[in-house]
């Protein structure tokens, strides 16, 4: 199911390895929980929106890049460029809440 853009196709990967959340490192190696919120493609490019408790209440997310290693492990890039970033936040919005493009 994508629209005119290609953008909001779900994807599966994540939480067919890790279940519906996954805990990741800062930089200053402080673990954090995330629920997985969503997978999509958005341009052919695999993206996880993820949420903590204290984002979820404020209504907030993080985008991070799928990608693979060397090894075939899953590795997540945060998305630093702001239109990429608006880009995936206004599909998983159109798949929460439906699109304008959409009937």
């Amino acid at each position: 199911m994508t629209d005119s853009r290609g953008d909001g196709q779900a994807s599966e990967e994540l939480r067919g390895r890790y279940g519906d959340s996954i805990e990741l490192q800062s930089e200053d190696g402080a673990a954090q929980l995330y629920r997985i919120a969503a997978e999509l493609i958005v341009n052919g490019r695999r993206y996880a929106v993820l949420q903590t408790e204290e984002m979820r209440r404020d209504d907030e997310i993080e985008v991070f890049l799928i990608g693979t290693n060397a090894d075939g492990e899953i590795e997540l890039e945060s998305v630093a460029d702001e239109e990429e970033w608006e880009l995936v936040a206004e599909a998983f919005d159109d798949m929460q809440f439906g699109s304008e493009e959409r009937p």
